[in-house]
């Protein structure tokens, strides 16, 4: 996206009266945002050369790349401000880097040269444990928090294999060192450093749920995506949370079982399974640790979507139903809503939003051949226990 293209959703969640925007700016597969003191970050680690097309499809040739320039975000955030929305960085770690790592292979563990990642999926690369990589990442945040007045600073956690620390030497002995038991601790003391870090200069961390799993420091701020025992937990252990339940408001997911649905990637969530979402889970209604949830937050992740056209598809009308759950009481009317929203997408169409028809695609917002990764419900629950088989533990 360039800088355009987030000044034009930010209009398009004023319009829906949606306040926080949340930019997720770097990844294995590309790191966007200029570092001053590191541009290698950006001179290295924002380009690839080439990317996927669909889920484990072939390669299209093509280099990639771009960032956003200081004075982008500048513009960006003061853009938002005027629109009363805040504008929430995230700085991925310590998985997630392998853009990071090939710009600064000293951040990785193996010794050894990498490429910005080209593929899907989660990656196995990433950053070490030392305290030089802490001070690097520590001295990016302080370049962040310039230029991003919110006080809420996401440093990611999510999906972080520890297979290179199992194997690390360095990692191991750092465990042993710290007096920690396990890898899952390891990560937990990595994030604390850096919440710490941010707590000095007038910041909250948030994590995805993840970062429940080694223990985590007060003050911390849980963004639980992975249904709704993230947000559970954090809850009952004294921490804030932001409700990202990829089982509600995941947009990313297909919006319906048709196979002419573009590039199809996990369960169905139509746009009555949104509007049907509940910003406070159902084992904290009706108890103070309800109080915890801050609010909650709609995911359009990118892998698989291609252009601005295919992002409005999947954000639309499914973020105009969002929008009323979290500013409406639990009793809605989903007919009532529907009558309104058939007003709405007039709105929609007068400004240019390409969304999805009730009735499917458009001919030209399919995409014949490109595969997805849909997945049945037999399938997603396992995906969904998988998942969450650690955080039951934590409730």
């Amino acid at each position: 996206m360039t800088k355009h293209d987030p000044l034009r959703f930010i209009d398009l969640m004023a319009l829906h009266k949606l306040n926080v925007l949340h930019l997720h700016l770097t990844d294995d597969q590309g790191w966007r945002l200029e570092i001053r003191r590191y541009p290698r970050l950006t001179e290295v680690g924002a380009w690839r050369a080439e990317s996927q097309i669909g889920w484990n499809g072939a390669m299209d040739g093509r280099p990639h790349g771009g960032y956003y320039t200081q004075d982008d975000i500048r513009e960006i955030v003061a853009y938002a401000a005027r629109r009363h929305i805040t504008v929430v960085p995230e700085i991925d770690v310590p998985g997630h880097t392998q853009a990071a790592i090939a710009a600064h292979p000293e951040l990785g563990n193996l010794g050894v040269p990498l490429e910005v990642r080209t593929t899907c999926g989660i990656g196995e690369n990433v950053l070490n444990v030392e305290e030089s990589t802490i001070a690097f990442l520590q001295n990016v945040l302080d370049e962040v928090i310039e230029l991003f007045p919110s006080p809420y600073v996401c440093v990611g956690g999510d999906e972080c294999r520890k297979d290179q620390w199992k194997a690390s030497q360095a990692a191991q002995r750092r465990i042993r060192e710290l007096g920690l038991n396990d890898e899952e601790e390891l990560q937990s003391w990595f994030v604390r450093r850096l919440g710490d870090h941010l707590a000095t200069r007038g910041r909250r961390l948030v994590g995805w749920d993840e970062i429940l799993e080694g223990g985590l420091a007060p003050g911390a701020v849980v963004a639980s995506w992975r249904g709704d025992l993230g947000a559970v937990a954090a809850a009952r252990r004294g921490h804030d949370i932001v409700n990202c339940a990829n089982t509600s408001v995941y947009l990313d997911y297909r919006q319906g079982p048709g196979e002419d649905e573009p590039v199809p990637f996990g369960t169905v969530l139509a746009l009555e399974d949104v509007y049907a979402f509940e910003p406070v889970p159902a084992e904290l209604r009706g108890r103070p640790d309800a109080a915890r949830v801050l609010g909650a937050q709609c995911g359009v992740w990118t892998e698989l979507i291609d252009s601005n056209r295919q992002v409005d598809y999947m954000a639309f009308p499914r973020l105009a139903a969002f929008a009323e759950t979290v500013w409406s009481p639990a009793d809605r009317d989903l007919p009532d809503f529907r009558a309104r929203l058939s007003a709405h997408l007039g709105r929609l169409d007068a400004i240019g939003v390409e969304y999805r028809r009730a009735s499917g695609p458009l001919p030209w917002q399919t995409r014949p051949g490109v595969p997805g990764r849909p997945e049945d419900p037999a399938a997603w629950q396992a995906t969904i226990d998988s998942w969450t088989s650690n955080l039951r533990d934590l409730r």
